[in-house]
């Protein structure tokens, strides 16, 4: 048996501030016994203030950027000295090692190690303006279990998840800075549409994959952006066990991982299951996206 636990909180450019709040959810993750702990999206230095045309851009606005830190770099080892024996995912922009690449990026370590670290691979609404984007997508050995870790629009695309359960990803660590829509927003976000998006693709990447997907998110505001929370655990079977819906806050739960994957996957195993050989174009490589979907829409308009 492990515990889980997931944060929703608002964190800015002011790094003692995000550095305080990490210590906030840590001793209360220590009283409840957690394990494995997840933090949202860019929580060492915040987001980007806006998306979209006027998003931030290197060229535009770099003052407004978050900070560049290194994986090395003292800013890790100062969220390394508070988590001690913890096991955290946590996320940061990061220097590349040219000096000059960002990456909006997400690490998984305790006290003494980084068990690994990936790169955000999937980038909307001009965040590319601010961002490289990484190149793939890997699984770590930890005291907690084999976790996987993906950034926020990532959880759109069934194949980042799928790929990582396919490498034997336990736990599933999803890490956002996810926002209420830019229009047509609702009165009570809980019932705006991309919070709506924001749970289902929690809950049907879980289902999907057999997996415990862990979703940490960013709360309150920040810039022109107004975050949904809901952080929240998912059982393999897309069961919510715990949720911090909109507010800032905990969600907590004790999980058996070999007894639920032995329940969940006795049957129908997903992952045992699929038809690669029959998927087409879904399991080859393409060379040029955006001619292909051009193609596969045409395909289905005349079918």
């Amino acid at each position: 048996m492990i515990t889980i636990g997931t944060v929703a909180a608002n964190f800015t450019r002011d790094l003692e501030q995000n550095y305080a709040t990490i210590e906030q959810y840590v001793a209360e993750a220590r009283t409840q016994g957690v394990d494995f702990l997840v933090f949202p999206e860019a929580a060492i230095g915040g987001y980007l203030s806006s998306l979209g045309n006027h998003g931030d851009t290197q060229k535009n606005s770099t003052r407004s950027l978050p900070p560049a830190i290194s994986l090395d770099g003292p800013e890790i080892a100062r969220v390394q000295s508070i988590v001690g024996d913890l096991v955290v995912a946590i996320g940061f922009c990061e220097l590349g090692e040219d000096g000059e690449t960002r990456y909006n990026t997400a690490a998984v370590l305790d006290g003494n190690r980084i068990y690994g670290s990936y790169r955000k691979v999937h980038q909307p609404l001009g965040e590319n303006m601010s961002y490289s984007s990484g190149t793939g997508y890997d699984v770590f050995d930890t005291p907690v279990g084999r976790i996987g870790l993906q950034i926020c629009y990532d959880k759109a695309f069934p194949e980042a998840a799928r790929i990582m359960a396919l490498k034997g990803a336990e736990i599933i660590a999803s890490l956002s800075a996810w926002p209420a829509a830019r229009t047509a927003t609702a009165e009570n976000l809980q019932d705006d549409r991309w919070t709506y998006r924001f749970n289902l693709f929690d809950t049907a990447r879980a289902l999907e994959n057999q997996v415990f997907w862990v979703a940490a998110n960013q709360s309150g505001t920040f810039g022109s952006l107004r975050y949904v929370g809901n952080a929240k655990i998912v059982d393999p079977g897309g069961n919510i066990l715990d949720t911090t819906l909109l507010g800032s806050g905990m969600a907590v739960a004790e999980v058996d991982i070999a007894e639920s994957f032995t329940a969940m996957r006795a049957g129908m195993f997903h992952l045992r299951d699929r038809r690669p050989e029959v998927y087409g174009m879904l399991v080859e490589a393409d060379t040029d996206p955006d001619t292909s979907a051009d193609f596969a829409w045409r395909d289905l308009a005349h079918a």
